[in-house]
């Protein structure tokens, strides 16, 4: 299977609004969904970091409401679950939209994660939630 992947830059050219907003995160697209994740820069700040990332992402969620989404925060070690649950609410409403939702975190207690977030600790699970979601919403189940 062939994945093409570029950046949102690229997909939006005529957007330089939008884009300017995106600077605090890293997005790829492939032919099935986003992959946004906290640039470096966000990474590296520890502490306010991750609310500038999560700032950035709910200024900019109506970009992403009508495509499967993966928030890639792997490289963010032991992250806090509490930060995860803020994406609870966009989380469920992109579900009611028939799109995936779904958080690559590792070192959280995934049984501590409601059902209305999909959480997983390895990207390659969250392409397969993805294919395994759109497929049952193909099959209307």
């Amino acid at each position: 299977m062939l994945r093409l992947e570029w950046r949102l830059f690229t997909y939006w050219p005529n957007k330089s609004k939008e884009i300017n907003k995106l600077r605090n995160m890293e997005i790829n697209k492939t032919d099935t969904y986003y992959s946004i994740s906290p640039s470096e820069d966000e990474i590296l700040a520890k502490e306010d970091g991750f609310q500038i990332f999560y700032n950035a992402f709910l200024e900019n969620n109506t970009n992403f409401k009508n495509i499967n989404l993966i928030l890639d925060f792997s490289e963010i070690i032991n992250i806090d679950l509490n930060k995860i649950l803020l994406f609870s609410q966009l989380s469920e409403t992109h579900r009611n939209n028939k799109k995936s939702f779904v958080i690559v975190c590792k070192g959280i207690e995934f049984d501590k994660v409601p059902d209305e977030i999909v959480a997983v600790p390895t990207f390659k699970e969250a392409e397969d939630i993805i294919e395994i979601e759109d497929i049952e919403r193909d099959l209307g189940i």
